[in-house]
């Protein structure tokens, strides 16, 4: 058996090795360039993103059972950096060490904690992530990152090639896109893996809901410093709600189908959010996913309050039926109703505490295990062709749409600096009219 000298020099080695910049070579010993490593088996992680999710994730990390100790954290805004930093040492006294010359604010911010680090938890605005995760795989720092893990085609190609440079250096990506750790769409995948139902020739998924927060404009607010608080509402920081929420079924659908699909058309529309509080964005969308095989799942997602609320996926196959949910239902049934398979959904271990306990136990053993950056970022591609195909009223090719050029990223990142989108005199933002627009 090791003793724990020999576990200690193991684990500062696994965190050196993963820590390898794009210019370092592994040979004999190992080369790197001048980042911080632990100098003994803590594992030091950044936060970068101090929103509620951003500290959510912080808690979940915190929580699991290896040896972590909060060393850095970045955030746009000083005072969602000073509220996350007061819930997190107040909750985990003896794993929060950050000072104030650790707590950076900035639109570079990130650039500095992620340096201080070994593993990054990116979870600002998903605007931002690909920048974020092209510096932490730089930097050679293990990632947890939330969904969506971009909102346009330039930035899924920069998430794509950084993936392909994290499995080179054998980082591992957690990537926030639950269910795929939650125990019923497990054993769901399983038995639909192990064909119980078939092939699976159609299905449908939904996120309706009544939608989410809105943060009125203030006094003296530049329009840079609004649109970053009232980030969901305008797609250079979003992506649409069929980006940012419906990503998760969409992603099931990928998952069940183990592909991606060839092309995506659909309509939507603002029939409900109509104001200038909600941006740019529209409140329903509904698409069509073709694959390569011919099948096709519907996918429909809507933000209308007072309405039927609707959060699941279903799929046919040919040889039974199957309903998933994330409230842990799982079942399936034969094409003569006969069950074959009901979930139990008692004592289920929450999915996002899952992920990071996994991600954690992984870089503690010194396992390369998590690939996540790559799937996500192909589902997180379909629920953004999705918006491409609702917005133009065409139907979208999956080659086509990847080789577009439509940054909706602003050309310069400060305060005083304009967003590519601005409103009008009546204070209204433009708004996609099908038939009207080119997205690609």
């Amino acid at each position: 058996m090791k003793n724990l000298k020999e576990t200690k020099t193991e684990r500062r080695e696994f965190l050196k090795a993963s820590a390898l910049v794009a210019g370092g070579v592994m040979m004999s010993g190992y080369s790197w360039a001048g980042v911080q490593s632990s100098v003994d088996d803590t594992i030091k992680i950044a936060l970068i993103g101090c929103g509620d999710r951003g500290t959510g994730a912080a808690f979940q990390a915190l929580s699991t059972k290896a040896n972590l100790k909060l060393v850095a954290m970045a955030d746009a805004f000083q005072d969602r950096l000073d509220n996350s930093y007061k819930l997190l040492s107040d909750k985990f006294k003896e794993k929060v060490d950050v000072p104030k010359e650790r707590q950076f604010i900035g639109f570079d911010a990130y650039e500095k904690a992620i340096a201080l680090a070994d593993v990054v938890l990116l979870v600002t605005p998903p605007g931002f992530r690909p920048m974020h995760f092209e510096e932490a795989v730089k930097q050679g720092k293990h990632v947890f990152m939330e969904k969506p893990v971009a909102v346009d085609s330039p930035g899924i190609r920069k998430v794509l090639a950084a993936a392909e440079i994290a499995k080179q250096k054998k980082l591992n990506v957690v990537v926030g896109l639950q269910r795929r750790y939650q125990t019923n769409y497990r054993e769901v995948l399983k038995r639909i893996q192990d064909g119980a139902v078939g092939d699976i020739v159609s299905g449908q998924v939904y996120w309706n809901s009544g939608g989410v927060w809105v943060k009125p404009r203030t006094a003296n607010q530049t329009e840079m410093n609004y649109q970053m608080r009232n980030w969901y509402y305008f797609n250079w920081l979003c992506g649409d709600h069929i980006v940012e929420q419906h990503v998760h079924n969409i992603d099931i659908a990928n998952w069940v189908k183990n592909a991606y699909p060839v092309s995506v058309q659909g309509t939507g529309s603002r029939a409900w959010r109509t104001g200038k509080d909600y941006g740019e964005i529209y409140d329903n969308h509904a698409v069509e996913l073709t694959y390569a095989d011919g099948s096709v799942i519907y996918s429909q997602c809507r933000h209308f309050e007072g309405t039927n609320n609707r959060v699941d996926e279903s799929f046919q196959g040919t040889k039974g039926k199957v309903y998933l949910s994330a409230n842990n239902s799982g079942k399936l049934w034969d094409h003569r109703g006969n069950e074959l398979y009901n979930h139990n959904t008692k004592g289920n271990a929450n999915p996002y505490q899952t992920e990071h306990d996994e991600l954690f136990e992984a870089i503690s053993r010194r396992e390369y295990k998590f690939w996540d950056a790559e799937r996500a970022a192909k589902s997180c591609f379909t629920s953004i062709i999705g918006r491409y195909a609702t917005y133009s009223g065409e139907v979208i090719k999956w080659e086509d749409a990847l080789k577009a050029e439509n940054s909706l990223f602003p050309d310069q990142l400060s305060w005083d600096a304009k967003p590519k989108v601005l409103p009008d005199a009546d204070g209204l933002y433009p708004v996609a009219r099908p038939g009207k627009i080119k997205v690609i």
